[in-house]
């Protein structure tokens, strides 16, 4: 792997130093995530748009972080950090109840194969744990550009009463002002749609912390931890 030397990029072992992202960051800002960054498109124009809020990408490929970082640092940016960790470790382990205001998830793995679909991020489980990180309101924003996984994921939200829908069906193929990433755009460019699906949690609700199951990619914590 590739060393990073970014002053963007957050080692585990700092933040665990650090306690907290409100630390990191040097204020209070709403926190929003992006999981699986790539190489940094998404998350830097999402930041340039909100400079009130503070943003973690965080990816598990070496050189997508190391992109990402560099991304950063050209855009003169102060309101993204990065990290390489897996989504469901950070979001049980570090963020917590109520600790985010919007949570981002672009193209992720599709898995397209059945036997590989339970692979997928986005199920049931990680989406008990999405409600538990998200603030009242906090929003869920998921984009694919997979058939089967955009309607699957549309048909599950749409139908979990703990969300507001943002949009008039489970899924849009209407990005209007959501920031087009390089890889979202090769597909557009193609003809092919993106499937974005735009979700609010609703306010009130009291979510108990999901326990999680070992899973795929899944690092889960040691006893001492």
């Amino acid at each position: 792997m590739t060393l990073i030397n970014s002053p963007f990029f957050i080692p585990e072992a700092q933040l665990k130093k650090a306690g907290s992202f409100a630390t990191l960051f040097g204020n209070d800002h709403p926190l929003a995530l992006e999981i699986g960054c790539g190489i940094g498109d998404f998350i830097v124009q999402i930041a340039a748009r909100h400079p009130e809020q503070n943003f973690i990408a965080i990816d598990i490929f070496n050189q997508g972080c190391r992109q990402t970082c560099t991304r950063i640092e050209e855009s003169g940016l102060a309101n993204i950090l990065m990290m390489r960790i897996e989504a469901r470790y950070l979001m049980h382990q570090y963020l917590g109840r109520n600790s985010l205001s919007a949570l981002y998830i672009n193209c992720p793995d599709p898995w397209p194969k059945k036997r590989q679909r339970k692979r997928r991020l986005m199920n049931r489980e990680f989406i008990d744990l999405v409600l538990f990180c998200l603030k009242d309101g906090g929003e869920l924003n998921f984009s694919t550009d997979f058939a089967d996984y955009g309607e699957s994921v549309g048909e599950l939200l749409s139908l979990d009463q703990r969300f507001e829908n943002l949009q008039q069906q489970p899924y849009t193929h209407d990005l209007a002002d959501y920031p087009v990433s390089k890889y979202m755009r090769r597909f557009l460019d193609l003809g092919q749609p993106i499937y974005l699906c735009r979700y609010r949690k609703k306010p009130g609700l009291e979510i108990p912390l999901p326990q999680l199951n070992k899973g795929f990619r899944l690092r889960w914590p040691s006893e001492d931890h």
